[in-house]
């Protein structure tokens, strides 16, 4: 859920410092982007924290060396989250943050069923993931420019 928190609080922010004329932010797609970066950095660094052997624990038993997968989850993780704020790699950072997001989504499904921790806290039951990796989603789609 912390990584929720930090998209909307950090949308927030950056919407209303827009609002007050910060140029940067005056557009709230653009704030978004800045919010999704934050979020997925802050996703990132469990990747090499004392989180990691909880994020490896999560790697589905199918996947080869869950170590390697969770330090290239990780990598992806950030440079998206710098790509998703670079107006010329933000629509693919966008699409592959997507992926990854549908590519990670097994082993939250996995750490829901075997009822794991991060960090000492359980993870969200199966739908409360699976509502926020919808959300997650949605976010990075209305960063598409599309809209």
């Amino acid at each position: 859920m912390i990584p929720f928190y930090v998209l909307v609080t950090s949308f927030i922010l950056f919407n209303a410092l827009g609002l007050f004329g910060v140029p940067l932010w005056d557009e709230w797609q653009e704030s978004l982007r800045y919010a999704i970066g934050a979020m997925f950095l802050l996703t990132a660094s469990a990747h090499w924290g004392k989180r990691r052997t909880d994020l490896i624990a999560m790697v589905p038993s199918a996947i080869p060396n869950p170590s390697a997968a969770v330090t290239v989850t990780g990598i992806m993780e950030i440079v998206g989250a710098v790509g998703i704020i670079l107006p010329r790699v933000s629509l693919i950072s966008a699409i592959g943050l997507t992926c990854l997001l549908v590519f990670m989504f097994p082993a939250n499904v996995y750490a829901a069923r075997m009822k794991l921790s991060i960090g000492g806290r359980p993870v969200p039951s199966l739908w409360q993931r699976t509502l926020l990796q919808i959300f997650f989603i949605i976010a990075l789609i209305l960063t598409m420019e599309v809209f």
